[in-house]
């Protein structure tokens, strides 16, 4: 039994794998503790850190991304260093990070997206909304993607708030967005787009969507966009009813609603149509391409368990789009040789410890935090309470850690390797030249979109 680690004379050494919020708000909660001294080094895949923060979440919500000063400043703090551009499992795997640091941490989030399975989802035209949502971030794995916006109707089928960032880009003045730090490829092709109406497929009713109250009242806040909703749609059956008494998020959500519809039509430009109680069953096509969705109305069903859920009525309508983005749940990919459950799409956990999944035993010494954790749920600050409950585990485990057996900083195996890491000042640099670029625009940053012109701009930097 090893009691020593997370001394003076033997920090204890933390590896976390991912650089997005949860990573963050686990280095947070392990710097707090006044008797703790540790050493963290957090491993990224790309050379730009903080996740979902820089490439998630919407342009037009500057105000969200100042977090990212919370994250500065641990990153610049004492005991924590940032190695970007290094990919787990390839340069480097869980067992050198084993050998090298006492517990790991994997803060990777929710990478991929949950399928329809509909015939005709794999036309062209259907795309997953997290890339539309990358490409109009400036993400790298998705700065290279097009989106057909000749067409004036996109169909987005989800009523998360992903769903609704992505249905309002679509329908916002390019002058607004311009004022953001929107990736330029993404700002060229909306102000050429013919979009005209969006539609918002929701399976369930309107008491049961999964959107917050502030993202559906944006809607009604932008200039040159009708939001239509049927009234139809919002009488409410007595499974709804019933549930809305225990959910004030979901009864000012009906409230806004039922102004919309009370609203109606102004004769707008643009338009966004909120439907409910509607599930796509088929995406039709033309010459391989997206022309129109199969949608079937359905009604509310309470399951056995006492939730409530959509059943098809067999009453079906045929709605033509050019595009359509779906948006209707996420889930993790398997890192190399780390436990993965595909039930889940999550690191199989117990209060955040991984474990074996055969033999349901935690392994020692690794953890989970995030999407990566839970699933896909929550917004941003949620991370916190979950990452300070995965880190309340790894205290608790401490006394019993045997400790990492190569002394050796991994800075050497990197170097070894030939793997061009990046480092915090080096992500400040092309930090300085992002925010320069967009001061000269009037915006808070112009971001560079392909990791080898990062590189570049960074490399010049540590030669300045």
């Amino acid at each position: 039994m090893s009691v020593h680690l997370g001394t003076t004379d033997r920090p204890l050494r933390v590896a976390i794998i991912g650089a997005g919020p949860a990573g963050f708000y686990a280095a947070e909660a392990l710097l707090k503790q006044k008797q703790l001294v540790c050493q963290i080094d957090f491993f990224n895949r790309l050379p730009t850190p903080y996740g979902l923060v820089r490439e998630g979440v919407a342009p037009d919500h500057q105000s969200i991304k100042a977090v990212t000063r919370v994250y500065d400043k641990l990153a610049a703090g004492t005991g924590v260093r940032y190695f970007g551009n290094v990919t787990f499992g390839r340069d480097l795997t869980r067992a050198d990070l084993k050998a090298h640091y006492d517990q790991l941490i994997y803060a990777v989030g929710a990478q991929s997206d949950r399928k329809m399975g509909i015939p005709g989802e794999d036309l062209h035209g259907s795309l997953p909304a997290t890339i539309f949502v990358g490409w109009y971030n400036g993400h790298p794995d998705y700065q290279q993607f097009q989106f057909d916006l000749t067409h004036e109707r996109v169909v987005v089928v989800g009523n998360g708030n992903v769903a609704m960032d992505v249905t309002r880009i679509l329908v916002s003045d390019p002058d607004d967005l311009a004022k953001t730090d929107m990736a330029d490829h993404a700002l060229e092709a909306l102000r050429q787009s013919r979009v005209r109406e969006v539609v918002m497929l929701g399976r369930r009713g309107p008491a049961q969507a999964a959107f917050t109250t502030p993202e559906l009242k944006e809607f009604g806040e932008l200039p040159g966009v009708d939001v239509i909703v049927d009234p139809a749609d919002l009488e409410l059956d007595a499974l709804s009813v019933a549930s809305l008494a225990e959910d004030k998020t979901a009864q000012k959500n009906i409230e806004l609603l039922r102004a919309y519809a009370a609203r109606g039509r102004s004769g707008a430009p643009r338009r966004i149509l909120m439907r409910f109680l509607a599930s796509p069953v088929e995406l039709l096509g033309e010459a391989g391409h997206v022309s129109a969705v199969k949608i079937e109305r359905n009604q509310l069903v309470q399951a056995v368990d006492g939730s409530v859920r959509a059943q098809g009525s067999g009453n079906f309508e045929t709605l033509p789009c050019g595009l359509v983005l779906r948006s209707v749940g996420y889930r993790g990919v398997p890192l190399l040789d780390v436990p993965y459950s595909r039930g889940s799409g999550t690191i199989p956990n117990i209060d955040g410890r991984v474990i074996d999944e055969e033999q349901g035993t935690p392994i020692a010494g690794e953890y989970v935090v995030g999407w990566a954790k839970r699933g896909p749920s929550g917004v941003i600050g949620t991370n916190k309470p979950d990452a300070a409950a995965t880190v309340v585990s790894m205290l608790a485990d401490l006394p019993g850690l045997p400790g990492a057996a190569d002394d050796a900083d991994v800075t050497a195996l990197l170097h070894e390797r030939g793997v061009d890491y990046v480092t915090y000042a080096d992500w400040k640099r092309l930090d300085a030249y992002e925010a320069a670029a967009g001061a000269q625009q009037g915006r808070p940053r112009v971001k560079v979109t392909r990791v080898d012109e990062m590189m570049a701009i960074i490399r010049q930097g540590r030669g300045a």
